[in-house]
């Protein structure tokens, strides 16, 4: 069904529900290669002296898109807050070494990832959040020039 546009708010107001959808597919994409890199992580070292808890490889959060005026945002974490079993350690400790490509800060397992600047290295800084953007925005009838 064809909408009547007359201003620029009507406008923003019917690219909203496309917007929102498109965020979330892009939240998803990011959301799938920080678990790819939490399960890299857990593979690349096999403790010997302790039993895995595993909070940390469940730790990815994906919120859902939010409309706030007119900004569409998703977010993707680490919820440091969940991984309350560690000794001598905090979730924030916890995530800041595996973002240095260590397990407990000292030991590196065999191509140990940098969970998060991996993450985003995959997803924005390579560009492919941009080129799934431009293919889900062509994919609804825009026409989008890079």
């Amino acid at each position: 069904m064809a909408k009547h546009i007359s201003n620029m708010n009507q406008l923003q107001k019917a690219l909203m529900p496309t917007m929102a959808k498109m965020v979330d597919s892009l939240a998803d994409r990011v959301y799938e290669t920080l678990n790819y890199f939490l399960k890299e992580y857990y593979d690349s070292y096999d403790p010997v002296s302790y039993q895995r808890t595993k909070d940390f490889l469940f730790s990815a959060v994906k919120v859902e898109p939010k409309i706030k005026g007119s900004k569409v945002t998703a977010s993707v974490y680490i919820d440091t807050d969940s991984m309350s079993n560690y000794h001598n350690a905090t979730g924030e400790q916890v995530a800041h070494w595996a973002n240095q490509g260590t397990h407990g800060g000292m030991i590196s397992g065999n191509n140990t990832p940098h969970v998060w600047d991996d993450t985003i290295d995959s997803t924005v800084n390579n560009g492919e959040l941009l080129r799934l953007a431009i293919d889900y925005l062509k994919s609804k009838g825009f026409s989008v020039r890079v």
